[in-house]
């Protein structure tokens, strides 16, 4: 199988974020047939859901991986219950890691474990900027290129961190 790029966003607001957040991109790094290609920037972010939970953290990577799709999202799920993701079942409540597979190559997946391109790409600054970071020319699934997707977002709430 050749090797298909893939991003993957990365979120936490339980614990140190922060060092939650560099210590997924160290596992990450050394997922078998998995080779990180590159980080953005961290970002802090109001979060999406209830409002009594702290800012996240968030960020995105890329990695070139032979892993199928499926055989990936173990790998990252494994990583998220390493750093003590325990899922509830609460939609967008705190956590202490989450990792997602934004895009998979050019591939759409549909299925029960996954949706690919990520359904929550559209209008999260957390996920577009760092993206936008990553590959300012990348197109979208509606065709357009990520910088209208990016421009079309309310960046108050978005703050890079050093």
């Amino acid at each position: 199988m050749d090797s298909e790029v893939v991003y993957i966003g990365l979120g936490a607001n339980l614990g140190n974020p922060v060092e939650q957040l560099r210590s997924a991109l160290t596992q990450l790094a050394i997922i078998p047939n998995t080779e990180l290609d590159a980080c953005s920037h961290f970002y802090s972010s109001a979060p999406m859901g209830p409002s009594d939970q702290p800012n996240y953290t968030n960020a995105v990577c890329r990695l070139h991986t032979r892993l199928a799709p499926l055989a990936l999202l173990d790998a990252l799920q494994h990583i998220e219950t390493e750093h003590g993701r325990i899922r509830t079942g609460e939609h967008w409540g705190a956590r202490t890691l989450d990792l997602d597979i934004l895009f998979y190559g050019n591939q759409s997946i549909q299925s029960e474990r996954l949706i690919v391109p990520h359904y929550g790409i559209r209008g999260r600054e957390f996920v577009l900027v760092p993206l936008f970071e990553l590959s300012p020319t990348l197109v979208m699934p509606d065709n357009q290129p990520i910088s209208h997707w990016v421009a079309e977002c309310d960046l108050t709430e978005l703050r890079r961190l050093d």
